[in-house]
């Protein structure tokens, strides 16, 4: 239901508000703005994703807790969608989201009401060989059964 409502009161907001500043500057310093924010927030939203990928990648390499990162970078992509849609609230909302102390103080909030009631891990750790020459793995060895002949001609894979 909130999500209904959302899509509903969104487009009212944005619609009033373009009435109101297309009414108070004109049609095309309105449409100049709404141009010159989807530019502006490309450019931001670029240069912090790029930051946030890096802070991934430097806790994902640290063996650190990539949450916060992960957050943040999400973060940044919602708030690109919203500076590409469209609308003065959108772009105000996204424009928020590129304030690294709202996305810290949202991030939060968010966290707050998260709980992880068990974890659980994925698989063994990785076996690493000293000489790093030898792989495990498993083969079945297809001489045993029919021998099939493969159709039409080789894919040009196999050729060295």
């Amino acid at each position: 239901m909130w999500l209904f409502l959302l899509f509903v009161t969104i487009p009212i907001i944005e619609i009033a508000l373009f009435i109101q500043v297309g009414g108070w500057l004109g049609l095309w310093p309105t449409l100049g703005i709404v141009v010159l924010t989807a530019i502006m927030g490309t450019w931001l939203v670029r240069a912090q994703g790029l930051q946030a990928m890096s802070n991934i990648k430097s806790n994902l390499n640290d063996l650190r807790d990539p949450t916060e990162s992960l957050a943040h970078g999400a973060m940044i992509l919602a708030s690109g969608l919203l500076l590409l849609t469209p609308g003065f609230f959108t772009d105000a909302v996204g424009f928020a989201l590129l304030v690294p102390p709202i996305r810290l103080a949202l991030f939060h909030a968010i966290r707050s009401r998260v709980k992880v009631q068990s974890f659980v891990n994925a698989g063994p750790p990785p076996q690493h060989s000293p000489g790093g020459d030898v792989i495990d793995g498993d083969f079945v060895d297809l001489d045993d059964g029919p021998t099939h002949a493969p159709k039409g001609p080789p894919s040009g894979w196999t050729r060295h």
